[in-house]
C-alpha cells in the first residue's frame, strides 16, 4: 500500500502555546479518496524523529493505518531528529528528565485529537514506540481513545523516573486499574542492560497482579535490536521482522475490527489436553 508523508504544527498550552510537529503518515489508496484507517501513535526514542523511527513509522501505514508521530522534545529544540552520537546521546537523555510528566501526556492527547480530526482516520486509535517511546506508549493506553498497545523495551517504566515535576506514576495508574479493557504487549530484550531483570519482573507482575490484558515478550537481544540505523551493532532485523508481525495482528485484531465491549464470561480455561 502505497503511503504519504506530512506534518501538522499544533500548540501545546503547558508549553506556552508553542508548537510542536506531528508527522503523519497515512494509506494513499487510488480512487477511493473516502477512505477510512485506525490511527497509531508511533513515540520516537530521545533522538526524536530519525530515519529508523521514520521507516517503522511508514511500515506501519502501509499496513493500512494513519500513523502520528510527535517531535516530543519540542520544548527544548525544533522538530528535527537528533543525531545519534555521544553529545546528542546526552541532550536526548537531559530532555526526557526535564520535560514534565504531564507535558508528555499532553502530546499524546494532542496526536489522539489530531488522529480524531483527519478525515481519513476511524477514531480507533492503538499507540507503540521504542525506548522512551515505549514508556510513553504505555501511558498513551491510559487514554480513553487508545484501545492497546506495543511498547518496545520501553526505558525507565521500572524505575518511576520519567520526567520532572513529580514521580511518574506509570504503574501506579496500571495498578488503580486504568487499563481496564485495554490490550498491552511488553517487548523486552534478555540482554538489555537499560531496563534489568528486577525491573522487568516488576513491570511483569504489575501487570498481571492487576488484570491487565498483556502479552510479556523477552527475547535474546539487546537495547535497540529494532534501530535499522546506529545500532552499534545489536540490529536484529529477522527477530524485528517477527515482532512487527506480532505487533501487526494486535493492531488489526484491537484497532482494524470493532468487535464491540470486551465481556468476561467468567469462566476459568479448561484444563483438559
Amino acid at each position: 500500500m502505497l503511503i504519504t508523508k506530512t506534518h501538522h504544527d499544533v500548540p501545546c498550552k503547558l508549553d506556552g502555546d508553542k508548537l510542536m510537529r506531528i508527522y503523519v503518515f497515512s494509506p494513499n489508496v487510488p480512487n477511493y479518496p473516502q477512505a477510512k484507517f485506525p490511527g497509531v501513535i508511533v513515540f520516537s526514542e530521545i533522538y526524536q524523529v530519525t530515519g529508523p523511527v521514520e521507516r517503522f513509522a511508514g511500515q506501519i501505514a502501509s499496513q493500512g493505518f494513519v500513523v502520528a508521530c510527535p517531535s516530543t522534545y519540542h520544548e527544548f529544540v525544533g522538530p528535527e531528529p537528533l543525531l545519534y552520537d555521544d553529545e546528542d546521546t546526552r541532550k536526548g537523555n537531559d530532555y526526557k528528565a526535564e520535560k514534565l510528566v504531564a507535558a508528555y501526556d499532553e502530546d499524546t492527547a494532542l496526536c489522539v485529537d489530531l488522529l480524531t480530526r483527519l478525515p481519513n482516520c476511524n477514531g480507533r486509535i492503538a499507540a507503540t514506540g521504542m525506548c522512551l517511546g515505549g514508556h510513553l506508549a504505555l501511558r498513551a493506553a491510559f487514554h480513553p481513545k487508545v484501545l492497546s498497545c506495543v511498547c518496545f523495551f520501553g526505558t525507565d517504566i521500572h524505575s518511576a523516573t520519567l520526567g520532572k515535576g513529580k514521580n511518574d506514576d506509570t504503574l501506579i495508574k496500571v495498578r488503580d486499574g486504568q487499563l481496564a479493557g485495554k490490550e498491552v504487549v511488553m517487548i523486552f530484550g534478555k540482554q538489555d542492560t537499560h531496563v534489568p531483570r528486577e525491573g522487568r519482573d516488576l513491570i511483569r507482575k504489575t501487570l498481571e497482579d492487576s488484570g491487565v490484558i498483556a502479552s510479556f515478550l523477552e527475547v535474546q537481544a539487546q537495547h535497540a535490536f529494532i534501530r535499522d540505523e546506529s545500532s552499534k551493532g545489536r540490529w536484529d532485523a529477522a527477530l524485528t521482522r517477527s515482532l512487527f508481525t506480532f505487533m501487526m495482528e494486535v493492531f488489526d485484531r484491537t484497532v482494524s475490527r470493532d468487535m464491540g465491549p470486551r465481556q468476561d464470561d467468567g469462566r476459568a480455561p479448561e484444563h483438559v489436553c
